[in-house]
C-alpha cells in the first residue's frame, strides 16, 4: 500500500504521515528527507530533483509500503501516479501560521520571517513551491482516489477517516497483517 499525505507547509502532513504509518504498519517517509539535502542549520541546499526522486523511488520499492507526507508535485510521474491514495490536508492560513511559529521554536529556538511569510501565501500566489491553486491542478491530473481533509481536526480523527477511505475497520488491519 503506498499512500501519500500532502497540503500546505502546517497543515499536519507530517505529523499525520507519522501516525498513520505507525497504525497501518507501513514505513512513513517524509518528502523534505528526498529534497533537501542534510545540513546544519536544515534546509539550505536542495538535492538534484534525479537524485531525490531515485532516492524516494528506492526507499518506496524497499519498504513493502509506505506513507509519503509533504509535496512530491513535479517529482515524475512514476512516482505521482502510483499511490493507492491521496490525502489532502486544508486548514486556514492563521491556524497553519501558528502552527509553524511553534515548531520553528520548539526545534529551532527561532522563527525564519522568511519561511513564514512564504508558508502564509499558499492560498494566494507564492513566488516559488507550493500553493493552493498548484496542488488543486496537481490533485486534478492524479490518476488515484483523493480524500480531502478539512479544518482542525485531531491527527486521531483524521486516521479514522483514512481509514474509512480505505475501507479498513478501526482495529482490523494490525490482525490482519
Amino acid at each position: 500500500m503506498l499512500i501519500h499525505i500532502t497540503g500546505a507547509s502546517g497543515s499536519g502532513a507530517s505529523t499525520l504521515g507519522a501516525a498513520l504509518a505507525s497504525e497501518l504498519g507501513l514505513k512513513h517517509l517524509d518528502g523534505d528527507d528526498y529534497y533537501w539535502i542534510a545540513s546544519d542549520p536544515p534546509f539550505q541546499q536542495k538535492r538534484p530533483g534525479p537524485e531525490r526522486l531515485a532516492k524516494l523511488r528506492a526507499d518506496v520499492e524497499s519498504s513493502g509500503g509506505a506513507v509519503i507526507s509533504g509535496s512530491i508535485m513535479g517529482w515524475g510521474a512514476e512516482v505521482e501516479d502510483n499511490f493507492d491514495l491521496i490525502v489532502f490536508l486544508y486548514l486556514p492560513t492563521e491556524i497553519r501560521i501558528a502552527r509553524l511559529r511553534r515548531r520553528e521554536l520548539e526545534r529551532y529556538g527561532m522563527v525564519d520571517d522568511a519561511f513564514l511569510q512564504w508558508a502564509g501565501e499558499y492560498d494566494g500566489t507564492p513566488s516559488e513551491g507550493r500553493s493552493l491553486a498548484k496542488h488543486e491542478a496537481w490533485l486534478k491530473e492524479r490518476r488515484c482516489p483523493v480524500l480531502r481533509l478539512t479544518g482542525d481536526e485531531t491527527v486521531e480523527h483524521r486516521v479514522v477517516q483514512v481509514r474509512r477511505r480505505l475501507d479498513l475497520p478501526p482495529d482490523s488491519l494490525r490482525q490482519a497483517l
